[in-house]
């Protein structure tokens, strides 16, 4: 079947050279012709080497040096713009796509033109866990990909509305960046595309979940090469996540919550002997929190909705994983009961 409309899709590269050839062949073998992207990030594996020896029809977009993923999906988006792609998808060099993960996208952000972001179910490399099926955002200032690390299931087939799309296997409408601008590259990496998405939906687009598009992802096969990456890029980013998007009228509310579990994670960061990474990120967090509060400026003077519409949509509920704070909450709710009796 070939495309009625024009789509990219964008794989940045970082040293992946070992599960990139699997990751491209899967990319060639869509149901739907497309062109295809690798963002060489300033590799040193031989990766550029194997792309172009093996996969000549494969364009590249080479950068010096290591922009991140939101960086260097930034320059391979442009890319894509300027060679008329109507849609962008993109597309983590350590995950697989079936066959019809890139039709079944097109195929839902064509039928609504108020579709800016389209996200697929994503899985462990053998299908039996679930990685993401879609991100949520939590009143405590808190994303999570919903689904993640249950067993693949039908839990999660049925079609809808999203608060966020993972970034490393969805699909944007072109037209998106035009509003909204490109990932914060900032970010480098980890909430990046939370933080696009939310965007979007206070500029009044809207996300969905499409089950039928699927893809196997490796998760955190880079992340987990880098002792402390997790930790200082989490500490970096929540904050920016929460400043820039949080829509005034909940401000307080949420960031009551939001500072308790940050100042939980910085105790839980020392206790796993990553002092350091911890401490970075909050310092580097604060030290660009002006340039973000300019950003939130702009962006909550331009939403286009209602900031009850966000607080709905919101998850009003911890993340699944987070049991210190479900145990801290406790103790406040009993503490509060006693004193209130």
């Amino acid at each position: 079947m070939k495309s009625m409309v024009k789509t990219a899709v964008v794989v940045p590269n970082w040293n992946g050279k070992n599960s990139l050839g699997n990751c491209l062949d899967s990319l060639i073998g869509q149901s739907v012709d497309t062109e295809i992207i690798v963002v060489e990030n300033g590799s040193t594996d031989g990766s550029l080497e194997y792309v172009k020896e093996k996969y000549p029809q494969v364009s590249l977009v080479i950068n010096k040096m290591n922009l991140g993923f939101a960086g260097g999906v930034n320059s391979g988006i442009k890319k894509a713009k300027a060679n008329g792609a109507e849609f962008i998808a993109l597309f983590n060099n350590d995950a697989v796509a079936d066959r019809y993960w890139l039709e079944n996208m097109v195929n839902e952000i064509s039928k609504n033109n108020s579709l800016g972001i389209v996200t697929c179910k994503l899985t462990s490399s053998d299908g039996k866990l679930i990685d993401s099926t879609g991100d949520l955002y939590t009143v405590w200032g808190l994303p999570f990909p919903r689904g993640r690390d249950e067993k693949t299931s039908d839990k999660y087939d049925l079609k809808t509305e999203i608060f966020a799309a993972s970034g490393g296997a969805s699909l944007y409408r072109t037209s998106l960046f035009d509003d909204i601008g490109y990932f914060d590259k900032d970010f480098f990496a980890y909430y990046e595309d939370v933080d696009i998405s939310f965007r979007a939906q206070l500029a009044g687009w809207k996300v969905n979940y499409v089950p039928s598009s699927l893809a196997y992802h490796d998760h955190g096969t880079t992340s987990q090469t880098i002792k402390g990456f997790t930790t200082y890029q989490s500490m970096k980013n929540l904050p920016w996540l929460y400043w820039k998007n949080v829509p005034t009228k909940f401000l307080f509310r949420v960031g009551i919550r939001f500072f308790m579990a940050y100042s939980l994670f910085f105790i839980s960061a020392i206790a796993r002997g990553q002092f350091w990474p911890a401490l970075k990120g909050m310092l580097v967090s604060l030290f660009y929190s002006p340039k973000k509060l300019v950003q939130r400026f702009h962006i909550q003077s331009s939403k286009r909705v209602a900031s009850d519409y966000i607080w709905k949509i919101m998850t009003h509920d911890l993340p699944p994983n987070a049991q210190k704070l479900r145990n801290l909450r406790m103790r406040l709710w009993k503490l509060k009961r006693k004193n209130t009796n």
